[in-house]
């Protein structure tokens, strides 16, 4: 089996478009739950489309080591593939590992001019070239909108696109548009935000912000024991 003829689910559907066409250089998108529903893993199959599309993918956590993190993209793998044979699974893991790149901080060092630091010494020792960044753990609560500013520069300035995962929580009041609190005074800056919503035993994949407005995006969930999204038949 080669890559192309390879089809993920792609959590992206949920917009109703290609995700380089949803987010290109310098956009933001935002993926919003409370802890414990799946943001890591929803995350995690973002970035797994894109590196199976050989777009080179560059990991920021603020949570975890590099160890835990390589495990839940093994493990978010090896759910997408269980249908595959052992071989077939393995051959296209190690295809997609050359495209990704693990890097950690602790959350009260993280900065814009740290985070630049690490990319420019990635490029100049000729490590990784990043062409989309995915962010686990960004203090949103915390975070100025200065801040988010600054980086949305950065990442336009190397031309590269961001994805973040948003902690959210349950007696937070939305916004006055409905937007989720902790978005709701720098929604603009963001092309796309999905928020996980559970509904009882399921976990509903709601677009916020990014769909298409003539087109009704399908109705998506979280598998609660995969934590892979699936279409509601």
């Amino acid at each position: 089996m080669v890559k192309e003829d390879v089809t993920f689910q792609n959590p992206i559907r949920i917009l109703g478009r290609d995700a380089d066409e949803l987010l290109s250089a310098g956009r933001f998108g935002a993926i919003l739950a409370r802890a414990g529903v799946g943001k890591t893993a929803f995350l995690i199959q973002v970035a797994l489309d894109y590196l199976i599309r050989e777009k080179n993918v560059l990991h920021v956590s603020l949570n975890d080591p590099v160890d835990k993190v390589s495990l839940w993209y093994k493990e978010v793998f090896r759910n997408v593939t269980a249908k595959w044979s052992r071989l077939q699974s393995q051959e296209c893991w190690e295809t997609l590992l050359p495209h990704r790149f693990i890097m950690t901080f602790r959350a009260e060092s993280f900065s814009v001019s740290t985070l630049d630091e690490r990319l420019t010494d990635l490029s100049e020792q000729g490590v990784f070239e990043p062409q989309v960044v995915v962010v686990d753990g960004f203090r949103f609560d915390d975070a100025s909108r200065d801040k988010l500013e600054s980086l949305k520069a950065l990442i336009e300035s190397r031309s590269l696109c961001a994805w973040y995962t948003v902690r959210t929580h349950r007696h937070d009041p939305p916004g006055p548009d409905g937007m989720p609190a902790p978005l709701k005074d720098v929604s603009d800056l963001f092309e796309a935000i999905i928020q996980l919503q559970p509904d009882g035993s399921e976990i509903h994949v709601n677009a916020v912000k990014g769909r298409p407005e003539k087109e009704e995006p399908p109705q998506m969930l979280l598998d609660p024991s995969t934590l892979l999204v699936k279409k509601v038949e």
